[in-house]
């Protein structure tokens, strides 16, 4: 018998301390491509008790990995093999606590579901507006542990943009309660920023106050067929300088995923996408009325056609429509794991040079791997492009992942590096990327990040070997 396993189901009940049985739920990334094993999962339903667990797991030096939605992609959530670790989920700390909406505020829980949120906002005339394809399943602890971005970044920022405050439980089983809610405090270090994107390394998100919009009155979506990258970079200054900020979505698509959409999902209409090596779609949110933003979309269509960035263009003429295009592109990731295994690239470089990176390297890897295909798409309204590599065509995809991951990955990154990017723009670096960080990071970043670590978790017991070896 463990003493801490029976202390653990002391506080918060022998039900919710799972030791037997099938746990891949939890101990299995959700794409299959690792597992490992627990001590035990355990499943707190309030702040009190995750404190509880942190001071109990801390005085028996055992390590904690917590978990939200288990949505994430860079294996930074499940227990190593070591069946030493206890998993924490927060699935249990579901509860929307308060909307404020003459603050433009909604405080919750870290295990609310992101959809659960939005719904919650909109049932109060408001909006929240991060938005992702996991939105069902995934939780705004762990999008705020991973800083995630999304389809509505250019105009509303990732997750750390949205948020005002949290509530923490430290590695000491203390609780920090952050949840002012103020828009501006201007008190010292900005500890709330710490915590977000630090993946569960230095403390536990138990709640987050999250800023609220007012509700558009008007949101178009429109589908536009461009020439090349480069034209792409062009119609988005001009959504940029014709829109404003009401510029609120631009996603890239090159021709090859979207063929995979058409591939695998057959019922799905992918529209002008056989013409044209890219296609866009762009958003616009007004808060004047639906006939004033169809006619500053029809206009900028209409002008980015005049000057050879668009071949062709549909601007969805309502909701079903809308969410008919989004789901294509939202279908991409589904449709290329249907097509075999994949390696994936979450990356950011700067706007004005993505069309530059991707011609190099491109090439690069065609140069390497005959037949390589590229599965190209994402948010390049703010720069981020999920730059994945599928096997050649009726290449065995299993041995592909075994013969060229690392090679593939070493000459995708030492590309970002060559522009200047990010090896990582939104799914956080997990331990999947942990050697790769330490290649591709300033040693004095890297050295500072270590130091805030040793600070905050000296007995390295919040989710060790990811993001930064102390």
């Amino acid at each position: 018998m463990n003493p801490l396993i029976e202390q653990l189901k002391g506080i918060v009940g022998a039900a919710q301390v799972l030791t037997e049985g099938d746990l891949s739920a939890w101990e299995q990334e959700w794409r299959k491509r690792a597992r490992g094993k627990a001590l035990a999962v355990v499943r707190p339903a309030s702040t009190s008790e995750v404190a509880q667990v942190v001071k109990a797991c801390a005085a028996a030096g055992t390590s904690i990995v917590p978990q939200g939605g288990n949505t994430g992609l860079v294996v930074g959530s499940i227990p190593d093999g070591s069946g030493t670790q206890v998993l924490l989920s927060l699935q249990r700390m579901n509860a929307v606590r308060a909307i404020d909406a003459d603050n433009l505020t909604i405080t919750v829980e870290a295990g609310c579901v992101l959809q659960r949120l939005q719904e919650a906002a909109a049932g109060a005339g408001l909006l929240f507006p991060l938005s992702l394809a996991a939105e069902g399943s995934c939780t705004i602890g762990g999008n705020l542990s991973t800083n995630a971005g999304g389809t509505q970044v250019v105009r509303y920022g990732n997750t750390r943009e949205l948020c005002l405050g949290l509530e923490v439980v430290t590695a000491q089983g203390e609780v920090w309660d952050g949840l002012s809610g103020l828009r501006k405090d201007n008190t010292g270090y900005d500890l709330r920023d710490l915590f977000i994107g630090s993946e569960g390394t230095l403390g536990i998100i138990t709640a987050a106050t999250m800023k609220l919009y007012p509700q558009p009155a008007a949101t178009l979506t429109a589908w536009a067929a461009v020439p090349s990258l480069e034209d792409a970079v062009r119609l988005l200054g001009m959504a940029h300088r014709q829109l404003g900020a009401g510029l609120t979505g631009f996603e890239v698509m090159g021709q090859f995923p979207l063929s995979l959409v058409t591939k695998h999902f057959k019922t799905q209409r992918v529209p002008l996408y056989e013409q044209t090596p890219f296609c866009v779609l762009l958003e616009n949110a007004d808060h004047e009325s639906e006939p004033h933003a169809r006619a500053q979309f029809e206009q900028l269509l209409s002008n980015a056609i005049e000057q050879g960035c668009v071949t062709d263009a549909v601007v969805a003429e309502n909701l079903t429509q809308a969410r008919q295009l989004w789901h294509i592109r939202e279908n991409i990731p589904l449709a290329q794991a249907e097509e075999g295994g994949n390696v994936k690239h979450d990356i950011s470089i700067a706007v004005s040079r993505i069309p530059e990176f991707c011609r190099e390297t491109d090439a690069l890897l065609a140069r390497h791997i005959p037949g390589v295909r590229l599965v190209n798409f994402g948010h390049l309204g703010d720069g981020n492009l999920h730059y994945n590599v599928q096997a050649p065509e009726g290449g065995d995809s299993a041995a592909f992942l075994a013969d060229w991951e690392e090679k593939v990955n070493t000459l995708v990154y030492d590309s970002v590096r060559r522009f200047g990017g990010s090896i990582s723009a939104e799914h956080g670096v997990g331990s999947l990327k942990l050697d790769k960080l330490l290649q591709h990071k300033s040693p004095i970043a890297l050295q500072m990040m270590r130091n805030i670590k040793r600070a905050l978790d000296p007995a390295n017991l919040m989710n060790p070997g990811r993001v930064i070896q102390p």
